[in-house]
């Protein structure tokens, strides 16, 4: 028979799914990701922003989310001048529509060892029309301008003398939305195909089973692991330390930026930014305190650690989550490879997977605003904040680490196996 035939009941449906699967896939993912960020805006007070604006907070919020580009512009008169950026992934928002698209794209193909190359790119191409269609919705939809408060002093008197209404507004670059939009769908829907143990795959690619699926689990479950951690912590913070609407508004916006941020840190690897104006980073409060400083900062381990002591953790976190992903690689992989070859195999995943957090995690955001010149003077006026890797060291570090973590997990899953067969078996 060939592969590319589906036989039997579950070969007929996975043949028969189509459009209204598709449309099922792409709006369980939409409604995901903007519940999410509608209740993480929510917790912010963004529900109070005038002018109705809210929904279309969390569309741009959605936007974002799937990579799409945010143009923010200023509008202050012939006398003033506004000047402001964004750049940041909500990245809960994007993890959550990433775990239900993927899911819904799976679903179709379960029960099938093989897959034909045309039945798979029939069913990620309506996949992809309907998203792309989506995307130029939410791209045409987030669109919203607020007025600035000059507050009270010399900008507030300038202002009123001279009519001085300062706005700040945000629309969508519409085809970069589109691009990266796409991009971030065939990177959700490739790795889905590669993580499934259960996915089928065409019979080219069989040999990716072996090579590619246990590394790509491998990495995944490691990303999920730091952000169940980072969930525990985050439950614990907004029980015991006050302030649980700020804490709830950051887990369901950037749990994964700071889960991930914290895995690269537990590696070694240094990051640069500064804080400064009203801007700030919630949770933890130790990285607002390093940061706000008059120069460029740096965070790593020895920064963390000078303000207290307990951060090494990150360290021990790290060691112990990386074992098990080597352990959990060597285990899915056939048993005749060597541990070198494991321990290869999770220096590069882990590389890369560092990699994309470096690309993803990087966060940007300013806000200036003056009349006649005279401004950019703090008190909620202005305001920088910039957080970005050092990313081809936090790379190397990452080869290390896999390379000692994968073996060592070789090692462990190879004793693992041996107490296994040695155990007696059940009467």
């Amino acid at each position: 028979m060939s592969p590319r035939t589906p036989s039997g009941p579950f070969g007929q449906a996975a043949a028969r799914h189509g459009w209204v699967q598709a449309l099922a896939t792409v709006l369980a993912g939409l409604v995901a990701m903007g519940v999410v960020a509608a209740l993480g805006l929510w917790a912010a007070g963004a529900a109070d922003l005038p002018d109705n604006a809210f929904p279309r907070v969390v569309t741009a919020t959605v936007v974002t989310a799937v990579g799409g580009a945010l143009e923010l512009s200023g509008d202050a008169g012939g006398f003033a001048d506004t000047d402001a950026g964004l750049s940041v992934l909500p990245l809960s928002v994007a993890l959550t529509g990433a775990l239900v698209i993927a899911r819904g794209f799976l679903r179709p193909l379960r029960h099938r060892a093989v897959a034909g190359a045309p039945e798979l790119a029939g069913w990620t191409g309506r996949i992809a029309v309907l998203w792309l269609l989506a995307l130029l919705g939410l791209a045409f939809a987030a669109r919203q301008t607020f007025e600035v408060s000059l507050g009270e002093g010399v900008l507030s008197d300038l202002g009123d003398l001279f009519g001085v209404e300062p706005t700040v507004g945000f629309t969508t670059d519409v085809p970069l939305t589109v691009l990266f939009g796409l991009l971030w769908l065939a990177g959700v829907l490739v790795l889905a195909l590669l993580v499934s143990r259960g996915a089928p795959l065409p019979g080219r690619l069989l040999r990716v089973r072996t090579s590619v699926r246990p590394a790509a689990y491998a990495m995944v479950a490691l990303l999920i692991a730091y952000v169940v951690v980072g969930l525990v912590v985050g439950l614990v913070v907004a029980g015991t330390r006050g302030h649980p609407a700020d804490t709830f508004a950051v887990l369901l916006l950037g749990l994964p930026n700071l889960a991930w941020l914290a895995l690269t840190l537990g590696l070694g690897a240094s990051w640069d930014g500064r804080v400064e104006g009203p801007f700030g980073l919630p949770v933890p409060h130790v990285l607002d305190e390093v940061l706000r400083t008059p120069d460029v900062s740096t965070l790593n381990l020895r920064t963390l650690t000078e303000h207290d002591g307990r951060w090494w953790w990150l360290l021990v976190v790290a060691a112990v989550l990386l074992l098990a992903a080597g352990f959990v690689l060597a285990s899915r992989s056939p048993d005749r490879m060597p541990a070198w070859s494991h321990a290869v195999h999770m220096a590069v995943a882990l590389a890369l997977t560092v990699l994309m957090i470096g690309l993803v995690g990087r966060i940007s955001a300013h806000y200036g605003l003056s009349v006649l010149g005279i401004g950019d003077l703090g008190d909620g006026l202005s305001g920088q904040l910039f957080l970005r890797p050092r990313l081809w060291s936090a790379v190397g570090l990452a080869l290390l680490w896999g390379l000692v973590t994968g073996f060592l997990g070789a090692l462990l899953a190879r004793w693992a196996g041996r107490r296994g067969d040695r155990a007696p078996a059940e009467p």
